[in-house]
């Protein structure tokens, strides 16, 4: 046999060993990260998640792992620069694994509610609608776009409201015409984009309480852009239905959740 192709054969031999070599300690980098992860011990779960990736960069399982475990460490509302990378860490490992796997819908569900957490409503907006375009039924994005409208929509609606004189439990509608119409302009379009979308995610889950909360919040509140008060009283009463629907369900739920038996302590009758 010719001695070069012997020399070659060997070369790509120890290449493939030592690639599966590399593999096998990916491997038990994720197994020993999951393990930290399960015990809420991310900074070490991110190290062992790290090097598993750094073994094998093309281990999505494992960065989807590192992405998380960055994800789980952010939290909500603090601005400290830490914590603000941390986000971006986990937003930047959650990209790469849309590289390598453009419909994958936890790193695109993941993403969207990173950018929700930290009320940037247009950005995970826009990730929640790419979600959709994966898995149209997807509730929880229809839902959080309802949401996002909601939240885009109540301070400029509480703040007109108070700024009127108007308490919390005062009947509309809203009384200044001029107030009641740039409201009705620049929010209009946005509370009828939640409804729509809460109206989707019950299509897809009719028991979908939280969905049913927010049209009943959405509803009441555009029932103060009216000009009628029998359009007013039209929406009162939709949205005091879904509010009797919330209930309902919630009860429905909650009868439906299996009752604590004491202690197992592996005796048998």
């Amino acid at each position: 046999m010719n001695r070069k192709f012997i020399l070659l054969l060997i070369a790509g031999l120890s290449i493939l060993f030592a690639s599966s070599c590399e593999k096998l300690k990916a491997r038990d980098n994720l197994n020993r990260g999951v393990q930290a992860y399960k015990n809420s011990k991310f900074p070490e779960a991110v190290e062992y998640f790290q090097r598993a990736v750094q073994l094998d960069p093309d281990y999505s399982v494992a960065r989807l792992y590192l992405a998380t475990a960055y994800a789980n460490q952010y939290i909500p509302g603090a601005e400290s620069p830490d914590n603000q990378k941390m986000a971006q860490a986990a937003y930047d490992q959650f990209s790469k694994v849309l590289e390598q796997d453009p419909k994958n819908d936890t790193a695109t569900a993941a993403i969207a509610s990173l950018y929700l957490n930290q009320k940037k409503f247009d950005e995970a907006k826009q990730w929640y609608e790419k979600l959709i375009a994966i898995n149209p039924n997807n509730k929880e994005a229809y839902y959080s776009i309802g949401f996002i409208a909601w939240s885009k929509w109540y301070p400029a609606y509480g703040t007109a409201r108070a700024k009127l004189g108007m308490k919390p439990e005062d009947p509309g509608p809203i009384k200044d015409k001029k107030v009641k119409e740039q409201l009705k302009a620049q929010y209009g379009p946005v509370i009828d984009e939640g409804i729509k979308s809460l109206e989707k995610a019950l299509e897809i889950d009719p028991n979908y309480d939280d969905a049913m909360a927010y049209m009943n919040l959405l509803i009441r509140e555009r029932a103060d852009l009216h000009d009628r008060v029998d359009e007013y009283n039209k929406d009162i009463e939709v949205a005091n239905n879904w509010v009797q629907k919330t209930l309902q369900t919630k009860k429905m739920k909650a009868e439906k959740m299996p009752m604590g038996g004491g202690i197992n302590t592996g005796q048998t009758k």
